[in-house]
């Protein structure tokens, strides 16, 4: 098993302009550092946290799928993050997975925001992603979702090593966002990474990033607040299976069943 470079962008957001967003990514990407092999961008990444799918969602054949497998392909490296995907007369805040070989994995948000009206412009998902990486098993979620420790329950210590999540997540919430990132590190004895954009929207939310990559103890790897950031790390498989087999408490505990 290999160790894993990955690279969360933390970054403020052209309102609504997926153009501008392409072009800005497009901009930062060129400072990538050598061997990463996993890039993570923000929850709506070409839009900003919008709940106006009926004028701004794609096709998983329009241009901001096409830019990521294409950013993918001239990196080498895997790019995810979330847009909104307008699919048989719904609509989904979906985080795509492109690899640079141009296949597409999708996971569309679990949980969507009620509190904010998510959940009357979207339409849930019903299913997880874990996909594979250099051997690693990674299981994708969007921001709210990491309210929800039993979606994320890692079934024996053997479903995933890495969650990771994608968000929007509110600067006057950032003390759940921090904690609840290592808390699911914890219970699950798995690496979490999670990127947070910065900046402001014109709701008025204030954003203070705090993108973190969070070791299987708990243990904060990376963490950056509130300015834009390249955050560039490695896990180590070594110390995650050596934790495991020390300390494998997760044998122990109950089978959630996720319906």
């Amino acid at each position: 098993m290999n160790d894993l470079h990955i690279t969360l962008v933390q970054s403020d957001l052209h309102w609504e302009d997926p153009e501008a967003n392409m072009a800005m990514f497009g901009e930062k990407l060129a400072r990538l550092p050598e061997g990463t092999d996993l890039v993570v961008l923000p929850e709506m990444f070409p839009t900003g946290f919008s709940l106006n799918p009926k004028k701004l969602a794609q096709t998983m054949e329009g241009p901001v799928v096409r830019w990521m497998q294409a950013t993918a392909r001239r990196l080498g490296s895997v790019v995810t993050g979330s847009l909104m995907i307008r699919e048989e007369g719904r609509y989904f805040n979906r985080l795509v997975w492109a690899v640079p070989d141009g296949t597409l994995g999708v996971y569309d948000k679990r949980h969507l925001f009620s509190p904010g009206k998510e959940d009357g412009e979207f339409t849930r998902g019903n299913k997880r992603l874990i996909a594979r990486l250099r051997g690693w098993k990674i299981c994708l979620n969007i921001c709210y979702d990491l309210r929800f420790p039993a979606w994320t329950s890692n079934q024996g210590g053997s479903e995933f090593d890495l969650l990771l999540y994608t968000a929007s997540w509110p600067g006057k919430r950032n003390l759940a966002w921090n904690t609840l990132l290592q808390a699911r590190a914890i219970e699950n004895q798995c690496y979490v990474a999670g990127v947070n954009r910065v900046g402001s929207d014109p709701s008025g939310e204030l954003y203070d990033g705090d993108s973190s990559l969070i070791g299987p103890s708990g243990e904060i790897l990376e963490r950056i607040p509130e300015k834009e950031a390249l955050i560039s790390g490695r896990i180590s498989w070594k110390e995650l299976e050596t934790l495991r087999q020390s300390f494998p408490f997760l044998r122990d505990g109950d089978r959630v069943m996720l319906s």
